[in-house]
């Protein structure tokens, strides 16, 4: 029997790391847990609470709302894929909105909000058999995890992929040069934060995904997956 293991995915905005990661998890019978969905959920909260100064988030509200933010993941059985479940309310559609995402870069900067987080998502991978995507994976929350990927592709090429998700969903008023500057916003953010930036991880493999197919990025990580839980 193959022995179960941690993998973890870190990388860019919209480079498909949550489809890779879901599609992984449900052919080898693995949890999955979206930790991107995660930020997103508390700055849904934020929003809803009005926990916000102008542009800047009212951190020391924030703080004393944080322990009242529960965050888990059910599965939708007739899509078969997770959803986001913000103290108990499906949040899935709410959370992928351009307002959450035009906001949520300053939330997951806050050091309160990645620790409590970071704990929930170590909780989640106590008994190993899941597979988890973000931002800080293989680099803070399971640093020993077996299998670490840092994807990343072109960000014309990301944001095109980011638009096409979001008219699918309903919004035709979005255009590109936004979704472009949003990206390219949060890639700065992300990777200049004092908490945890996004960085990959020195054992992590790198996955540029720019020119392949849901297809063909699905089999490679599939064949290290065997490689790692078969192999070793």
């Amino acid at each position: 029997m193959s022995k179960k293991i941690i993998v973890a995915i870190d990388g860019h905005s919209s480079c498909g790391k949550s489809t890779m990661a879901k599609d992984l998890a449900r052919k080898v019978g693995y949890v999955y847990v979206d930790t991107g969905a995660m930020y997103r959920a508390v700055t849904l909260y934020s929003l809803n609470h009005q926990l916000w100064q102008g542009s800047i988030p009212d951190a020391e509200a924030l703080e004393r709302h944080i322990h009242d933010i529960r965050i888990d993941f059910r599965l939708n059985t007739e899509t078969g894929l997770p959803e986001t479940y913000l103290n108990g309310k499906n949040v899935e559609r709410e959370i992928r909105t351009m307002k959450v995402s035009g906001h949520v870069s300053p939330i997951s900067t806050l050091s309160f909000v990645r620790e409590a987080m970071v704990k929930q998502q170590q909780a989640m991978g106590l008994h190993k058999g899941i597979v988890m995507d973000g931002r800080d994976i293989g680099t803070t929350v399971f640093p020993h995890a077996e299998l670490k990927v840092f994807v990343t592709a072109s960000p014309e090429i990301r944001a095109q992929r980011r638009l096409d998700e979001l008219r699918s969903k309903g919004d035709s008023m979005i255009r590109l040069e936004d979704v472009l500057n949003n990206l390219k916003e949060r890639d700065y953010i992300d990777s200049h934060r004092d908490v945890s930036p996004l960085k990959k991880a020195e054992d992590a493999l790198v996955l540029d995904n720019s020119n392949m197919t849901i297809a063909e990025q699905d089999q490679w990580l599939l064949d290290r997956f065997r490689e790692k839980t078969e192999n070793d």
